[in-house]
């Protein structure tokens, strides 16, 4: 027979009437109709579950005892079939982060495959990355550096984990390293460094402590020799601001500058913090504040509550119009002085005073004790307030003017450019206070 096609005969499972269909493969197939005509008996009962029973009748004894097996379906015969898989109907979940690849943890299998046979390209200019070498690596850091900048060379061994990490540390001191740091900060080995169990920490080793300079070859050339040993094939230099430079042995693009981690499998996944973009937290999508929402309906004046939110959250629920209150008094000052007419239609208003009222001129907040005659504009403080109030009530008022729109960072994809790339690329400020002691 046609091997394009599925060919069912004599189908008598359940409610099937002795049916002989044939279905075209490498299609997608919708089967439809009425409630009990047999839908979910054809599809599941009968092709899946011969597929399966065929798959795992292929397989050896000892494979078998640990998957469970099907009854052969009532049916003459199908032939054209592939192993099957089948996914469970489920309810629609409400989580953001939930997707058909997820669900059906086919993404897992994605990002191990992706991780283990993939091909690491440079997310700015495409080129094939490999591994950069020790030489290499100084150069770098005397581009990047000018002279007499202090830095630290580390060694990152824990990056990520959960845990107290007591044995890792206290063997670190014991091979003779002063000091660590952990997650950010520096610790000597006088101190007792107790970490929380439930948060994930990153220690690295302090191997070295440097000055750029002409003579600091062999040292520094030493010191990334332990650093990568220490960790694996990973160093970080990091210079007294605080900017880190990431080194890897194995992955580097020398043109672009770039250095990223051994690729793994949790920097392809959009719900681990190793792989999801750090700006919409793998979700792909930031709330943002919607002028049309803010002002919905134009017509209106500013006297007349053309700014919607005004009305609850700056004049905390007393009425817009209420010429006697601290904010109208305020704003009616901060207008006249720019020149801003409140009783004619907000749309009638010139682009500077529409951006003016919305967005503000800098100063600060009308409403604050501070008053400079400056305004912090609607939507800088419905912003301000979204980012530092604790309460629910407010924050889901304010979200009530607010639209999903893609993340700029990630353009909606959900991951961290390159992996581990852009988000941890040191840029390092040339400006920054580098002339100090000499290195101990």
């Amino acid at each position: 027979m046609n091997q394009g096609y599925i060919y069912i005969k004599g189908a008598k499972q359940h409610n099937l009437k002795n049916i002989d269909l044939k279905i075209p493969r490498n299609k997608l197939v919708v089967i439809t109709g009425v409630s009990g005509s047999g839908k979910s008996t054809l599809a599941f009962d009968t092709i899946y579950a011969e597929g399966q029973r065929r798959y795992v009748e292929s397989l050896s004894a000892y494979a078998r005892q640990f998957l469970g097996r099907m009854d052969k379906p009532d049916v003459e015969y199908i032939e054209g079939l592939s192993p099957a898989i089948s996914i469970d109907q489920k309810g629609a979940s409400k989580n953001p982060r939930s997707t058909v690849g997820t669900v059906t943890e086919v993404h897992d299998y994605l990002r191990l495959l992706f991780s283990s046979i993939g091909t690491p390209h440079c997310y700015k200019c495409g080129k094939i990355i490999s591994s950069m070498t020790i030489p290499q690596m100084i150069e770098k850091i005397k581009l990047s550096l000018p002279a007499g900048t202090k830095f630290m060379v580390l060694a990152p061994v824990v990056r990520g984990r959960k845990g107290e990490h007591s044995k890792q540390i206290s063997s670190i001191f014991a091979k003779g390293y002063s000091r660590i740091r952990v997650d950010g900060e520096i610790y000597d080995s006088s101190e007792g460094i107790s970490l929380d169990r439930n948060k994930k920490h990153n220690i690295e080793i302090v191997i070295d402590r440097l000055i750029m300079s002409e003579s600091f070859h062999n040292r520094i050339f030493s010191s990334l020799e332990t650093a990568l040993s220490e960790s694996g094939g990973m160093v970080i230099i990091s210079d007294v601001c605080g900017n880190d430079m990431l080194f890897s042995e194995k992955l580097s693009c020398s043109d672009c500058d770039i250095s990223l981690e051994d690729i793994k499998p949790r920097f392809f996944s959009f719900n681990a913090p190793y792989g999801a973009c750090p700006f919409c937290s793998g979700i792909g999508e930031t709330m943002e504040l919607d002028d049309s929402l803010i002002v919905p309906d134009g017509g209106l004046s500013i006297s007349e509550g053309a700014i919607a939110p005004w009305g609850k959250l700056v004049l905390k629920h007393k009425r817009f119009n209420d010429k006697e209150s601290i904010f109208w008094g305020r704003f009616s000052k901060f207008a006249k002085l720019s020149g801003i007419d409140l009783d004619i239609p907000f749309d009638s208003l010139s682009e500077e005073h529409k951006n003016l009222i919305l967005q503000g001129n800098g100063g600060r907040s009308i409403y604050g004790n501070d008053y400079d005659d400056g305004f912090e504009g609607a939507i800088t403080n419905l912003q301000r307030r979204y980012v530092e109030t604790d309460s629910d009530f407010i924050r889901n008022m304010i979200e009530k003017y607010m639209t999903k729109k893609p993340c700029l960072a990630c353009g909606g994809k959900r991951l961290r450019l390159g992996g581990r790339g852009l988000y941890n690329q040191a840029v390092l400020a040339l400006d920054c206070p580098a002339q100090g002691q000499e290195p101990d």
